[in-house]
């Protein structure tokens, strides 16, 4: 009897195939490869007779009875057309969540810093610190040891323990709020990796992500130790570095653009829209302007760990000149940039006045493009937030940076960085 290659190679295949004839055992093993490659081109619906079709999850192959041939017995060629495995939409809707999740931990970590809640935990564990203090020993131990500490020495010398107790759930909230969004990540992904809903790509992503969000808690500690520390030789307020801070929130941002990025891709379909010389242009544009836009959140830290808002609360001028005598007051020059509040404040307003310039042009470029219902929405999406934050800026700084105010800012620059992401998520190309 004469079988082909591939029955050769299976046990189970060969034991179907072994009482019949060699040429009916090749009319079987060609009927059940031209049912795979109808189902492939089909869009992946199994055929009512029976053979190889896309079932449940979407995009992944499975066998049914009709064709009892794995799919290691079908030849290469007809397994190298079939489309890779899309991704459920399930998938796509838990990272949008995830981004939210993250979202949120970011405003809440700016209230934390913006109450100076941030330094009020002088310790970290993993588990042991989710349970927070309960009898009243307990909370005066706990104030005991930040009494230890510079911030208490230098300005909290006078405050309450009832004080304490607020500064000290502020951050253990921030704290437990990092934990969840952990388990938000890695519990889910080990779900969708075990039912086997993620391609090759996604399943890097998510490790990429999973990876992220981990090492985002070790980089907040490691932000904390910094203001921890003492410093004999210096009488100024006990604070985080800025440089660990901007470190801190940059990872959050990144954490955050990539999950929704993500997220997006899977959900929203991309448009065919004509490769013209303009919509080239245009999402050139739309790229620079989403970098400028994450370059003015992420200098946003520095404002934040040098309390520059409170160094010029004017504008447009900074007190009474364009440019303020002590720009370039540090040496080395470069200093400045870092660690000069009013170089910091004046990068701040500059960055923000170029951003939503940018978002202008953006907007009166895109008028001159057919573009679809839904890329013309996210245009405009991107101008109002971009103006609204804006007006936020500017009433935090002439406010003397109220903390409901500031807290609002923070959050609307993560709102104008959503809008630039699905605007970009918008003009995707279509794969050829």
């Amino acid at each position: 009897m004469v079988t082909p290659r591939c029955v050769r190679k299976c046990s189970p295949c060969f034991r179907w195939l072994a009482p019949l004839p060699g040429s009916v055992g090749m009319l079987r093993v060609a009927r059940c490869s031209a049912r795979f490659l109808l189902s492939v081109r089909g869009g992946g619906v199994a055929e009512s007779r029976g053979g190889l079709g896309l079932g449940s999850p979407p995009g992944l192959l499975r066998q049914t009875p009709a064709c009892p041939l794995p799919l290691r017995c079908l030849p290469r060629r007809l397994l190298q057309q079939a489309s890779p495995p899309a991704t459920p939409p399930a998938v796509g809707r838990w990272l949008l969540a995830c981004s939210g999740a993250v979202a949120g931990a970011v405003v809440l970590g700016g209230v934390t810093r913006l109450t100076e809640s941030g330094l009020s935990m002088v310790d970290w564990h993993l588990v042991k610190e989710m349970k927070p203090p309960r009898t009243q020993k307990e909370w005066e131990a706990e104030f005991q040891k930040y009494q230890q500490f510079p911030e208490f020495k230098i300005l909290n010398h006078d405050m309450t323990l009832t004080e304490f107790k607020f500064i000290w759930y502020m951050e253990y909230s921030h704290r437990m709020w990092g934990r969840a969004v952990g388990l938000a990540y890695i519990l889910p992904a080990a779900y969708f990796w075990r039912k086997g809903w993620l391609s090759r790509h996604m399943k890097v992503c998510v490790l990429a992500l999973c990876g992220l969000v981990c090492f985002q808690g070790l980089l907040g500690w490691y932000m904390v130790k910094s203001g921890l520390e003492e410093k004999p030789d210096s009488y100024d307020i006990p604070r985080v570095s800025q440089y660990r801070l901007a470190a801190h929130l940059g990872s959050a941002l990144v954490l955050y653009s990539a999950s929704l990025w993500t997220g997006l891709s899977v959900l929203l379909p991309r448009h065919k829209l004509p490769e013209t010389h303009q919509l080239l242009r245009l999402r050139q544009y739309a790229h620079c302007t989403t970098a400028l836009i994450f370059i003015t959140a992420l200098s946003g830290a520095f404002v934040a760990g040098l309390d520059a808002g409170l160094v010029y609360n004017s504008f447009p001028k900074m007190g009474e000149r364009w440019i303020p005598d002590d720009l370039l007051a540090f040496s080395p020059m470069l200093r400045n940039i870092f660690e000069n509040p009013t170089t910091v404040q004046f990068d701040h307003r500059i960055l923000g006045i170029t951003s939503v310039a940018a978002v202008i042009a953006l907007y009166l470029f895109s008028r001159k493009i057919p573009l679809p219902s839904r890329t013309r929405m996210a245009v405009t999406s991107l101008l109002v937030v971009a103006c609204m934050q804006v007006g936020l800026g500017i009433s935090t700084l002439l406010l003397y940076v109220p903390t409901p105010l500031a807290a609002t800012h923070q959050s609307g620059s993560l709102a104008l960085l959503s809008m630039a992401l699905w605007l970009m998520s918008e003009l995707r190309r279509v794969p050829k």
